[in-house]
């Protein structure tokens, strides 16, 4: 797994982000699953806007 390093969306076998079309990196720690991003607190936190996995901090 991959994440990117603008808008830190998890990918698993892309070349580049499919959201953002941003360069990936396989350096990243800590994971936030979204499952309903319009009732979490932690998504609004992050500036996440739409379900999925992302990285806490991007390398």
């Amino acid at each position: 797994m991959k994440a990117c390093k603008n808008c830190r969306y998890i990918v698993h076998t892309e070349k580049t982000c499919p959201k953002c079309q941003g360069e990936l990196s396989d350096k990243y720690s800590g994971l936030i699953l979204v499952l309903d991003p319009e009732r979490s607190e932690v998504a609004k936190i992050a500036g996440i806007n739409t379900t999925g996995g992302y990285a806490v901090k991007v390398k």
